[in-house]
């Protein structure tokens, strides 16, 4: 077991303290293939969940990263920008996309644990 907690669209979430690292699941960048492009916020930025906070291109899709919290952008990944294929090659390290400060960490509570993610990308095969 690991200390992620996951969502049905394939984020990661890491609670250290009171900051909450997000990135996506290696299910995810298998899903999208090669990673080309990623679009970081700001820092300082307040999200909420469920908004948009991240663009990515593959060479398969575009789509848009959710937030699963609220809070405040503190850090961003910045080594995606020259290296998008680290989402591909560590997706739950160095792959990384940003760091948020949550006001509270009940907001994930709502998440899944990593035998729940595992149930549902297994019935998605």
């Amino acid at each position: 077991m690991t200390d992620l907690k996951f969502t049905a669209e394939h984020e990661w979430a890491r609670l250290e303290g009171d900051v909450v690292t997000i990135g996506i699941t290696d299910y995810a960048q298998d899903q999208l293939g090669e990673l080309v492009y990623v679009e970081l916020p700001e820092t300082g930025a307040q999200i909420s969940a469920g908004q948009e906070v991240v663009v990515i291109e593959s060479v398969k899709a575009a789509g848009d990263i959710k937030s699963p919290v609220n809070g405040t952008i503190i850090e961003v990944n910045a080594a995606l920008g020259d290296e998008p294929e680290k989402v591909n090659e560590d997706p739950t390290g160095e792959g990384w996309f940003y760091r948020v400060r949550v006001e509270s960490t009940g907001d994930l509570d709502s998440l899944m644990d990593e035998s729940a993610y595992q149930d549902l990308i297994s019935s998605l095969d």
